[in-house]
Formats: structure tokens, C-alpha cells, sequence
């Protein structure tokens, strides 16, 4: 029973397993966080762009 638990301890193919679902974790999460902020109906991407067009706007031509 000993040299099966001193066996399961060396073993690393767990490991890996362990460590891409932790980065899917992450990817999935920031994929979910990013769509939450690019579509909201306060702010997000429509007013983004919306403020950027204004701003060359009024750099381009100045009011007088």
C-alpha cells in the first residue's frame, strides 16, 4: 500500500490534465467578461465608437 501511494505522488500525468482546465477556466472567463462589456446598452462598444467619431470630428474641424 505504501509503494502505491509513493507511486501515485511521482505520478504527473494529473497534472497536465489540471493545468488545461484551469487555463480553459480563465480563457472562458475573460471571453464571458469581455462580451459583457462590448455589448452593454450603458457604455460598451456602440458608445466607444460613437465618442471616437465625435472626438476626430471635432479635431478635424474646430468649431469656430
Amino acid at each position: 500500500m505504501l509503494r502505491f501511494i509513493r507511486s501515485l505522488s511521482r505520478d504527473e500525468r494529473g497534472v497536465s490534465a489540471l493545468e488545461y482546465a484551469v487555463l480553459a477556466g480563465i480563457v472562458v472567463t475573460a471571453v464571458v467578461a469581455a462580451g459583457a462589456v462590448l455589448s452593454s446598452t450603458t457604455g460598451g462598444l456602440p458608445e466607444l465608437f460613437t465618442t471616437l467619431m465625435t472626438t476626430i470630428k471635432n479635431q478635424i474641424s474646430p468649431a469656430a
